[in-house]
């Protein structure tokens, strides 16, 4: 063993080096800088420098070059920038001196790679490997090798590519009339101090440290380069050609989609991060490997910070289904009929700004304060959907699509409503993430026809949603019994109250499950009088509430039962005139209450709400103050400023009140 206290390191060049270790740049290092166009000043001089020496054979020393050895690779932490200045130039020596075929100088180039981006990586090992034939006399170096046809265009918008292309044009510039090149520079004309850190007692935290004055890669480039190491390792495209590899098409097509359609400020890595921790979260849902609780767990963390995800994150099955769903929104015929259209039918809070997939690589969580840089479980839900269908119908028609999704929509659509009117998304944890995905990848096996599929009902092991999905196999059912009840279910389920679920409809016409004696006519009808009066916020109002007043059930006329309070300053018992347009849906979906909305629904048919308290005759018991406020419009308009009335427990009286919870009787409007 070395002792530290008298290592001083070893005077190498650099293809010395080069036969001693593979020389690897490792992830956490910057992009190569020195050939950034604004460091020319600094690239010139460096060249200009190396020039003299061996024109004059006037040895220099570069000072200290310093890294790690790990598994036999050294990964320098500084002398990046003039080891990648060195690689070109005995590059360039190669192709202009030597036999650029000459397999045991290529080999030994070849063990200079980047690890920084996989497209740093590939072209490395392209220009040395494939290179060029020779030296162009009437263009740039750079432009010959860009018109190479191993060269892939978009390696251009990789700064480090970009940067060494500078570098070849300026050495080409500056060594082209230098004589016997290649010899002179395998010399020992030029030389460095070459340290190992693990000889100077030093460790990857100082490494670590030191490395932060460079620039940070994005958490993309950090898990494109770890990915790629997982692949290989797991020899995941064993049997798969160059052209079809990951690291092939991530730096071409997938991130040339990416570019053409979802970049912001000239970059597309956070877009690419978050679609991949998107498929990471899904994926773990459908391949159910892990605990319940540790899967609970994973799907927290990403959902909090796309970034978090890692290459360990994924399996051979996930990986093959990311690269698939790649494929699949990056092939044109997809293109053409995706992201120019939008879904025909409304899809509420959940609409993307433009498509699906938008919302997944674009749109920040509003409702949360915390996930400012994910998209909702809702969205990831609706883009496992989206993308899986893709996948199985690459040339599927619109129909069939919407069709699908418009099942999806209604599934995802439910809320638990209360009574209060509140309606939080049903998809609004991990652990309904982790049911509804698990329900989709089922349901997924009938994309194709999704209604062919449903009407046969299938053995599902998912009880997520149970009560929609066999509301969504009736609706299959008729539609193909009936084809021509596909347009008048579709709009039933688009109205604003219902959202997707039609089961009160079937309801009100005492639906019996038999296709054969579904009432189509008495159905339309049902749906016209929600369309009419049930359709958007803003119907509700006083005449609904007038009306409601006046139906029966089980011999009693207080649809108002479903909200329950105590007025202790009056002693009475307060009740909701129907306060907010939600309430009608948690009453709709209420075993008992629903019989009050169904006989007042089935009474709209041929009566206005206005009509239906005009022409109420009241039973002999009837209480005087609710008759009044049936009848008197001017109460509930003038005076009923928030749908809340106190009633006595005598029920000889009611106060409409002047607030929700007034302090005091005085104020109160008392009805007699």
């Amino acid at each position: 063993m070395i002792n530290s206290q008298n290592y001083t390191g070893r005077i190498l060049n650099f293809l010395d080096l080069l036969k001693d270790y593979e020389v690897q740049i490792p992830i956490i290092q910057r992009d190569y800088a020195q050939g950034r166009e604004s460091q020319k000043e600094i690239r010139h001089n460096f060249l200009n420098a190396l020039h003299s020496c061996l024109i004059n054979s006037d040895p220099i020393k570069l000072d200290f070059i310093y890294g790690s050895v790990i598994d036999g690779k050294f990964q320098p932490l500084d002398g990046q920038q003039r080891l990648t200045t060195l690689f070109l130039l005995h590059w360039y020596a190669i192709i202009k001196d030597c036999n650029s075929n000459n397999k045991d100088i290529r080999d030994l180039l070849t063990r200079f790679s980047y690890e920084t981006r996989i497209s740093s990586r590939e072209f490395c090992k392209a220009l040395v490997e494939e290179s060029i034939q020779k030296i162009p006399d009437n263009q740039k170096l750079s432009e010959a090798i860009i018109d190479e046809n191993w060269f892939y265009l978009s390696w251009v918008r990789d700064p480090t590519i970009d940067a060494m292309l500078r570098t070849i044009d300026a050495i080409h510039e500056i060594f082209f009339a230098l004589e016997n090149l290649y010899d002179k520079i395998s010399s020992n004309l030029i030389e460095f101090y070459f340290v190992e850190l693990e000889n100077m007692g030093l460790t990857d935290d100082l490494y670590i440290k030191m490395n932060a004055r460079g620039k940070l890669l994005t958490p993309f480039e950090n898990f494109k380069a770890g990915f790629q190491k997982r692949i290989d390792e797991e020899n995941w495209e064993e049997d798969l050609p160059l052209s079809e590899c990951f690291s092939t098409k991530i730096d071409n097509d997938w991130t040339d989609f990416f570019w053409d359609h979802f970049r912001q400020e000239d970059t597309v890595d956070a877009a690419q991060t978050r679609f991949v921790s998107a498929i990471a979260m899904i994926m773990h849902s459908v391949e159910r490997l892990n605990s319940t609780e540790s899967r609970i767990e994973f799907l927290n963390q990403l959902q909090e910070d796309p970034s978090q995800v890692r290459p360990n994150h994924y399996s051979k099955r996930s990986f093959k289904h990311l690269t698939s769903t790649l494929n699949a929104y990056s092939e044109k015929v997809i293109l053409t009929n995706y992201l120019s259209q939008k879904l025909p039918f409304p899809m509420w809070r959940h609409a993307p700004k433009s498509s699906i997939l938008s919302m997944i690589v674009y749109d920040d969580n509003s409702s949360s304060t915390i996930q400012r840089d994910s998209a909702t479980y809702t969205q990831k839900v609706l883009f496992f959907a989206e993308s899986v269908f893709f996948k199985k119908n690459e040339h599927g028609s619109n129909d069939i699509y919407q069709d699908w999704m418009r099942v999806i929509r209604n599934i995802v659509s439910r809320a638990d409503i209360d009574k209060d009117g509140s309606r939080p998304d049903i998809v609004r944890s991990p652990q309904s993430f982790d049911g509804v995905i698990n329900l989709i990848n089922e349901l997924s096996d009938g994309c194709e026809d999704i209604y062919k599929f449903l009407s046969e009902k299938p053995t599902l092991k998912s009880q997520y949603a149970r009560d929609q999905i066999n509301e969504e196999i009736e609706k299959a059912r008729l539609i193909q019994h009936d084809s021509g009840l596909k347009e008048m279910i579709f709009k039933a389920e688009d109205n604003e109250l219902l959202r997707g679920k039609i089961d009160f409809l079937f309801h009100c016409i005492s639906y019996d499950l038999n296709p054969e004696n579904f009432n189509a006519d008495l159905f339309v009808s049902i749906a016209d009088v929600f369309n009419t009066y049930f359709d958007n916020e803003k119907d509700l109002g006083n005449d609904i509430r007038r009306a409601l007043l006046t139906i029966e059930v089980n011999g009693e006329y207080e649809f108002y039962s479903y909200w329950w309070s105590y007025w202790h300053i009056a002693k009475s018992t307060k009740r909701r005139l129907i306060d907010r347009f939600r309430e009608v849906e948690y009453c709709i979906n209420h075993e008992y209450f629903r019989e009050y909305f169904k006989k007042f629904v089935l009474g709209l048919q041929s009566q206005s709400p206005s009509q239906m308290a005009q022409s109420f005759q009241s039973p002999p018991s009837f209480p005087n103050w609710k008759l009044r406020l049936i009848k008197e419009e001017s109460l509930l308009n003038e005076y009923n400023k928030t749908n809340h009335i106190a009633i006595a427990e005598d029920n000889s009286y009611c106060y409409i009140l002047k607030s929700k919870r007034p302090r005091e009787i005085e104020g109160n409007l008392k009805i007699e």
